[in-house]
């Protein structure tokens, strides 16, 4: 419960201990865990590093810090690093809609830079053609939950070349699609074979990059047919890779239940929290988070009722008050 405040378990584990039975040294600790002296020793240190306990005294019995105030300091610091990667990540997708703007309109700008595909056949041709070339990482976003059988179908071979070569592969896919089963198997298929996934609440937008040298990304976010972009400068692929980077690092590695805040919210309802607060509907929010219409007013219902608020407006209010945002 306490691994989002940088707590390991086992450190957590000690000092729930140290707190029932205080008048215990290293040697009582260790002998109703069960454990070795010494890894009761390394769980003190970090439990020192974290605040939460004083260094051994004379006698050998570790004391605890009150918890009132070693948590406050710890949930200060996570949210203050919360905040700080949040604006990170919103500075990357502003760049990244900069780069779309500049380089979608007007006149086609130098085919070293950026060059434009039409028509999804010729986007997914491209996409082979970029997997095949890669030689040592190949990044993905993938919006919306559910991927489609069709493009399941085409990118399993080319994963699976890759991954034979040496070539390592991350995909960051939305929290929503662990309610689609194939593509749930399909994950754990490409994870078993040796690729990386990871799951967010909100994938900005559909993108691929290939050894940090090129980057495809869609014309128009909101329509697949418009075709695609392929990024060559070396400023818009890193700004892009950054932008991948912010979201792999606070992403839900796959296999694991997403780690809830110090709030105890999940990534996706903290997620709901922010939209709400910032005025949006019922329905953007569903489209936002890639879930049904019905689960957002479920979601949001069950978060009013947390917060004490009648209205969507109240639960932004209240939920800033309260620390969740």
């Amino acid at each position: 419960m306490l691994e989002a405040l940088g707590i390991q378990r086992s450190a957590e584990t000690v000092y729930r201990l140290m707190l029932d039975h205080p008048e215990e040294g290293v040697a009582g600790l260790a002998a109703r865990l069960d454990w070795p002296q010494e890894r009761v020793r390394e769980a003190l240190g970090l439990l020192a590093e974290a605040r939460l306990v004083a260094m051994e005294d004379e006698s050998g019995t570790p004391v605890p810090f009150s918890p009132e105030v070693s948590f406050s300091f710890l949930l200060a610091r996570a949210e203050a690093e919360l905040g700080r990667r949040r604006r990170e990540v919103e500075r990357a997708e502003r760049a990244v809609a900069d780069i779309l703007a500049t380089y979608t309109g007007g006149p086609s700008p130098s085919h070293d830079v950026v060059e434009r595909v039409t028509g999804l056949d010729a986007v997914r041709r491209r996409l082979e053609s970029l997997a095949a070339g890669a030689r040592e990482e190949c990044l993905s976003l993938l919006v919306g939950g559910a991927q489609l059988p069709d493009t399941m179908d085409a990118s399993q071979p080319l994963d699976q070349l890759a991954l034979e070569r040496g070539v390592r592969i991350r995909s960051i896919y939305q929290e929503s699609f662990r309610n689609d089963q194939p593509t749930v198997d399909y994950v754990r298929w490409y994870c078993e074979l040796g690729g990386e996934a990871r799951t967010v609440p909100v994938v900005p937008l559909l993108m691929v990059i290939v050894d940090r040298e090129a980057a495809l990304v869609p014309v128009d976010p909101g329509d697949g047919r418009a075709g695609a972009l392929e990024v060559r400068s070396p400023g818009l692929v890193h700004a892009l890779a950054v932008l991948f980077d912010h979201l792999w690092e606070a992403g839900t590695p796959f296999g694991e239940a997403p780690r809830r805040d110090a709030h105890d919210l999940s990534p996706q309802e903290r997620e709901l929290v922010m939209l709400l607060g910032i005025g949006c509907t019922d329905d953007i929010a569903a489209r936002r988070l890639g879930v049904s219409l019905r689960t957002v007013r479920r979601m949001s219902s069950e978060l009013m009722s947390r917060l004490g608020a009648r209205s969507r407006f109240e639960a932004g209010v209240r939920a800033v008050k309260e620390g969740w945002l």
